[in-house]
């Protein structure tokens, strides 16, 4: 039982001599990020010189914050990693590391220096000593009577240039003390800046307690994730013309602040979400209950709604030309699984963290598109020119805006939006200010009439549309008339001018083929019959 107890006294002495000795401190470098739309997995490198038997490990340059479930460290077969641990609060607790060669060159710098300010001041001391004993000698020999004048001039010739030489060379030292004390100063300014840059590159670290077999050099390879990065895609919209296909460059907008800078990082973007919840969906029981509702609510569908839905297929169309691949496009790599796309880019990149956007080229795409004009005047008055893109599935666009710059000229920004179940994707372009377009009720074609129990309202509205452009444009025009949930409501349509009328919800819709400089009117008209001693608030 002795013996026991002191074998397990000596292994807790060892064991506490190994794990009391300093901490092996290095710095891990960025190699790749994977960055998702809500977080970043970060693959880093590092290498270190280990000793046989166990060592502490304090690997600097990681993310400030990141999730420890997700580290993984990958070793030499040689290697057992013991323990892994994560704190953003190491310097407090540890000493800074003086390996940095940014640190390591000026702390010497500064040890030389001293050393040479040392020398001056010791040579410069004995300069002074020499003066001192040069005017002690002369007092001396001047209180002497016993010196004649011959004797007398032969000290003064020797003392005067002697004393203007050591005093010469004391001057010298004295100002070359000086600029090495100026010198001296600057380096601690730039160690302490050096000293507060290490602090604040980084306030996390990993600590490692690791077993080596083998005494040396050792690889190592840290892989997390971090929800301190995100990015997000954009577009950039060209047309030079109605007659051409469309410019589409593919970017991304890349934002980092995970205290750590990625310099000639391997970027990979990814519409996969690592952090959302995977567990399967369970339906229960559905019960109903009343609910009271405006028997007068109204709901109106967006424009883009109307267009998407309604829109007709005749238009000016541009041959159908294959995706473009450009310089840009050959370093991007798509992939496209069952669940995301993922866009991998061989050029390397610097993203810095400072929670600004970087701009990443993915992609340049020729698209084939059918361009037409929009118009609904009851919301604007103004022409849309939009552009369809047909089987755009196969170009892997995700959710995101779109700057558009149509014959050279910026016109603003537009929304793509691929998860839609049309085949076809609409565009908007911007406005068009060579379309005019009037929306004019007409007086003597409306107003109010009171019967014996009903209000009778009429509305006519004439909707005048020109070509101010040099060619010919195709153009589909939209307008609506109420519809009534309530049968007390009595709506007529009474002049459409030919329109394709879509009687479940209202939507009027006019194929308009315009020439150059001409001029087309429409009018449409309804009457809206309802019970006198009611009112309808949005007629």
């Amino acid at each position: 039982m002795k013996t026991t107890a002191f074998s397990l006294l000596v292994m807790l002495f060892i064991s506490n001599i190994v794990f009391s000795q300093k901490s092996i401190f290095t710095t891990a470098k960025v190699k790749a990020a994977t960055v998702y739309f809500n977080s970043v997995e970060l693959s880093q490198s590092t290498s270190v010189l280990l000793p046989k038997g166990t060592s502490e490990i304090v690997v600097k340059n990681v993310a400030d914050y990141l999730n420890e479930n997700t580290i993984q460290i990958g070793a030499p077969s040689n290697i057992t990693v013991l323990s892994v641990q994560f704190t953003n609060n190491y310097i407090s607790e540890y000493e800074l590391n003086e390996n940095n060669p940014a640190i390591k060159k000026v702390r010497d710098s500064i040890n030389l220096v001293k050393k040479e300010i040392q020398r001056v001041e010791n040579a410069r001391d004995s300069e002074a000593k020499a003066i001192e004993l040069l005017d002690k000698n002369q007092q001396i020999s001047g209180l002497n009577s016993g010196l004649n004048v011959t004797e007398l001039m032969k000290m003064v010739d020797y003392y005067k240039p002697k004393r203007t030489e050591v005093s010469n060379t004391y001057d010298t030292l004295d100002e070359k003390a000086i600029k090495l004390n100026e010198l001296l100063a600057k380096l601690n300014a730039r160690l302490e800046i050096n000293t507060k840059n290490e602090e604040k590159t980084s306030k996390g670290k990993l600590i490692l307690q690791v077993m080596n077999e083998l005494a040396g050099p050792v690889d190592l390879d840290i892989n997390y994730i971090s929800d301190y990065a995100s990015w997000s895609p954009f577009y950039d919209l060209r047309a030079n013309s109605i007659l051409e296909p469309m410019n589409m460059m593919y970017k991304a907008q890349v934002v980092q602040n995970t205290g750590i800078d990625w310099k000639k990082v391997k970027l990979t973007l990814s519409s996969g979400n690592p952090n959302q919840n995977n567990q399967v969906p369970i339906l229960n029981a559905w019960w109903l209950q009343y609910s009271f509702q405006n028997q007068y609510e109204y709901k109106q569908k967006s424009v883009m709604n109307q267009i998407q839905g309604n829109a007709p297929r005749t238009a000016l169309a541009v041959d159908a030309v294959n995706a473009d691949v450009s310089s840009v496009s050959n370093y991007t790599t798509i992939s496209e699984n069952q669940l995301n796309i993922s866009f991998d880019i061989d050029i390397p990149y610097d993203i810095l963290s400072n929670g600004k956007a970087h701009s990443v080229a993915l992609k340049e795409i020729k698209l084939p598109a059918t361009y037409k004009y929009y118009a609904a005047p009851r919301v604007e008055k103004e022409a849309f020119l939009l552009a369809e893109i047909k089987d755009y599935s196969k170009y892997n666009l995700l959710q995101g805006e779109a700057n558009i710059i149509f014959e050279g000229l910026y016109v603003g920004k537009t929304f793509i939006n691929p998860n839609q179940t049309s085949d076809t994707l609409n565009l908007s372009m911007g406005r068009d200010k060579k379309i005019s377009i009037k929306r004019e009720k007409v007086v003597d074609k409306s107003g109010t009439k009171f019967l014996s129990s009903k209000k009778e309202q009429t509305f006519t509205y004439d909707i005048t549309v020109r070509n101010n452009k040099k060619e010919a444009v195709q153009m589909f025009l939209k307008d609506q008339y109420p519809l009534s949930p309530d049968k007390e409501i009595e709506i007529e349509l009474q002049e459409s001018s030919s329109a394709k009328i879509n009687s479940e919800t209202g939507i009027l819709t006019w194929d308009l083929d315009l020439k150059p400089n001409e001029t087309k009117k429409i009018r449409l008209s309804y009457k809206v019959k309802y019970p006198k001693d009611k009112s309808i608030g949005n007629l």
